[in-house]
Order: structure tokens, then C-alpha cells, then sequence
């Protein structure tokens, strides 16, 4: 059998070893195993995901034949989760499957404590009450839990979770962590060593557009009161200061500069999403604090000292038009900052931890490493309660994006997927299965 680093190569670009890792180490719990449940569950066990177990009490019946890839004529008046498992086993024997012939909303009102045991419930097709029922049941014991439904090719996610701290968020669009608009002293040294008027021709297309911007930022910001620009007006003037500086024509690391100049015009410091997280009330931490909220307290506290209002330094340059001494030189001066801010992170949570009574290895290097490298990009996430949302459906939110061309028709589909619920939860059978129904579906709607 193939190595897991060379067997999980492809996805391990995307989502890196701490990912795997966390993959690798997830225990899931599917309930109901239709289509949309096995396809899901199909999914996590090709990217290999620890374990699985599929709760299920039905039969495959002949109408399962068209819509699940995973069951076949043999299997007919068979059990599904049976079938289902050893179809998912097959494709990857390196995951643990497990299979309990068990109604879902029977489990879910007669043994409860079943799915503490889980990292994540993925529960489709359930009942209103059976959702309400379960969301509290996860929340109480910290497992997360995903909603699906589907009806034909219409449907919703639900994410029900209190709290969902992420440190690899993987942003579509980041901002290069160059610190052009606040050079650390180190990286200022080196950029004054350089002659922005070196008449050697070579030499002077091949100066990095980091120097070029952090030398052209720091005489923009001597003649305007040590502020970088920031009106439209400013900042066309700074891309023509930059321009100024070309000896030639063809001197393509300054046509990189001026194209890469807004990246001085970023605001210096912290983002204001980073900026509630650090003073989020789970930063004051204590003896129950997760890893996340001790990293985000050393943060804090990491920016008010030696960050100098930064958080660490990410570490990594882009590629650019350069002389290799010039790359290599950043590079080693990006590393040994970076490496550096991580040092006295990890200090700062050693120290924490000690702080609250928790053991100061309890949280590994690579995890502090990590969270370093993503500091400007943390996310979390909070979710009200499924039992809120049914009983207090917001109907501010609800007419906005009624009214916001872009999500009007997901927004029209919840309404009537949730009228749908509401339908069987009253009359314990969804519209359309028998004549009759139809009119007390649109009064439903109506109500809801």
C-alpha cells in the first residue's frame, strides 16, 4: 500500500500536513445514507479520513438504484448502511468503517451520549424535531455537526457549531506579508545599502521591486509628514515617483514595482477581523481555554510588544525580477525574521500556558508555526442554535437578501425548503406525497 504522504500527495498541496493530520485523526458520523450522505461520506474517504460509521435502519429498495452510486440490484432488501460501508471500505481499506441498522431519529431520542464519541455528525434527511433535537445534543458535547437535505437538485448546509476557530482560512486573495509600508529595522539596514543610482546598467535592472518600494516609500514619507499615500491622487503620484527612478525603457523590475505599489498603500497593522479576535472575551483565557484562544492571547500580547502593532512576519517572498544576491539576501533576511517572531510567540505561549496550569508542550511547534504564518488571516466562526433559528427566524436578514440580487433565489429556496419542514413536522408527511395536500402546503408557506 502506498505511503500516506505519497498516496494523499495531490490534496496535501491544497490543504497541507496539518490538514491531513487533522483529517487522518477525524472520526465521522453519517446519518441516513441516501445520496447526499454518500456522496459526502465517499468524499472524506478518498481524502482519507480516519474512520467512519453509518447509522442507517433502512433497506436498499429499488428506487435507491437510480440515485446511489453505491448500491446495486444484489443489494436490494438489503441493509443500506451495510452495503453502503463496504462499498466505502472498498475504496480505500485504510479508513475504519462501521455500520449501526439503527433508525437516526430513534438513536437521537434514545441514546444520546452515541455521539460524544465523534469528531464530526454529518446527519441528512432529518426531521425538523430531530435536528433541534440533535444540534443540542452536539453542542452540549462539542462535535460538530453538518445539516444536509436535499429535495431533487435543490437543498441546504447547515453548519452547527458554537464555536469554529480556523488558522488556515486560505483566503482567495492575500496580501503579500512583505511589510513594504513597515520595514522592521533589519530589512530598512539592508535596503539603505543599496544605490538606487548604480550606473551599471545590469545591476540596476536587476534590483528587487521590495528595495525599489521600500527606498521610494521612505523619501515619499519624508516629504509628506511620514504618511505612505492614500487618496487615488497620492498614490498615482507615488507610481510616478517609482517611474522616475527608471535608467531605461526596458527595465522590467521597475514596471514589477509600480504594478506591486499598492502593496505600500495597505494599512500598517492588524485588519479589523484580527482586531476583534484578539480582544474577543475567549482571549482572557484560563485553565479551559482551547490552543486556539491561548495562540490568539500570545498574539495580543506579542503585538503590543514586540510586534510593534504587527503580528509575526509570515516569512515567504514571492518571485520577482532579481540578481540572485539580491534574492538570497531577502530571503535569509524575511526567514530570520519570521523565524525570529516565532520564537518569542512560542515563548509567549509557553508562558501562558504555564499561567493557567496547563503543560507548556501541550501545544506543538508546528501548530505555533502555523498559526504564526496565518496570524493576519484567523477566522471564527459562531452559529446560533438550530431550536433560534426555527423558532426566530430573523426577518430583517431574510428582506435584505430577498432584495440583494445576488442571493435572492438561494434566500427564496430556504423559505420554501423550510416551509417544506414545517409541512411535515404538522402533518408528518411532506407535500406531494398524497392528493390532497397541496393547498395546506401554500398556507404553510404562507404562515412561515
Amino acid at each position: 500500500m502506498a505511503e500516506p504522504k505519497t498516496k494523499y500527495d495531490r490534496q496535501l498541496r491544497i490543504w497541507g500536513e496539518l490538514g491531513q493530520s487533522a483529517l487522518e485523526n477525524a472520526s465521522i458520523c453519517l446519518l441516513n445514507c441516501g445520496p447526499t450522505g454518500s456522496e459526502a461520506l465517499k468524499n472524506l474517504v478518498l481524502g482519507g479520513i480516519g474512520s467512519i460509521t453509518i447509522v442507517d435502519g433502512s433497506k436498499v429498495e429499488i428506487g435507491d438504484l437510480g440515485n446511489n452510486f453505491m448500491v446495486d440490484a444484489k443489494s436490494v432488501g438489503q441493509s443500506k448502511a451495510k452495503t453502503v460501508c463496504g462499498f466505502l471500505q472498498e475504496i480505500n481499506d485504510a479508513v475504519k468503517a462501521n455500520f449501526v441498522e439503527e433508525n437516526p431519529d430513534t438513536l437521537i431520542s434514545t441514546d444520546p451520549s452515541f455521539f460524544s464519541q465523534f469528531t464530526l455528525v454529518i446527519a441528512t434527511q432529518l426531521v425538523e424535531d430531530s435536528m433541534v433535537k440533535l444540534d443540542k445534543i452536539c453542542r452540549e458535547a462539542n462535535v460538530m455537526l453538518v445539516l444536509a437535505r436535499s429535495y431533487g437538485l435543490t437543498g441546504f448546509v447547515r453548519i452547527c457549531v458554537k464555536e469554529h476557530t480556523v488558522i488556515e482560512s486560505k483566503p482567495d486573495h492575500s496580501l503579500d506579508d512583505l511589510r513594504l509600508n513597515n520595514p522592521w529595522p533589519e530589512l530598512k539596514r539592508y535596503v539603505e545599502s543599496i544605490d538606487l543610482n548604480v550606473e551599471e546598467p545590469a545591476a540596476h535592472k536587476h534590483i528587487p521591486y521590495v528595495v525599489i518600494l521600500v527606498k521610494v516609500a521612505e523619501e515619499w514619507a519624508q516629504t509628506h509628514s511620514s504618511n505612505l499615500p492614500s487618496t487615488r491622487e497620492e498614490k498615482n503620484e507615488f507610481k510616478d515617483l517609482v517611474k522616475s527612478k527608471m535608467a531605461s525603457t526596458d527595465e522590467d523590475n521597475y514596471k514589477e514595482a509600480i504594478v506591486a505599489a499598492f502593496k505600500v498603500f495597505a494599512p500598517r497593522g492588524i485588519s479589523q477581523e484580527i482586531q476583534d479576535i484578539i480582544h474577543d472575551s475567549c482571549a482572557e483565557v484560563g485553565s479551559n481555554s482551547s490552543d486556539f484562544w491561548v495562540m490568539v492571547a500570545a498574539l495580543k500580547e506579542f503585538i503590543s510588544n514586540e510586534g510593534d502593532g504587527e503580528p509575526p512576519l509570515e516569512g515567504s517572498m514571492p518571485d520577482m525580477i532579481s540578481s540572485t544576491e539580491h534574492y538570497i539576501n531577502l530571503q535569509k533576511l524575511y526567514h530570520s525574521k519570521a523565524e525570529a517572531d516565532f520564537l518569542s510567540m512560542e515563548q509567549r505561549v509557553k508562558s501562558i500556558l504555564v499561567k493557567v496550569g496547563q503543560d507548556p508542550s501541550s501545544i506543538p511547534k508546528p501548530t505555533i508555526k502555523s498559526f504564526c504564518k496565518n496570524a493576519r488571516k484567523l477566522k471564527v466562526c459562531r452559529y446560533r442554535t438550530i431550536e433560534d433559528e426555527f423558532k426566530n427566524p430573523s426577518a430583517t436578514e431574510l428582506h435584505k437578501y430577498l432584495a440583494d440580487e445576488d442571493y435572492s433565489s438561494a434566500i427564496g429556496f430556504y423559505i420554501l425548503l423550510r416551509a417544506v419542514d414545517r409541512f411535515a413536522a404538522t402533518y408528518k408527511k411532506f407535500p406531494g406525497q398524497f392528493d390532497g395536500y397541496e393547498n395546506t402546503f401554500w398556507q404553510t408557506l404562507i404562515v412561515s
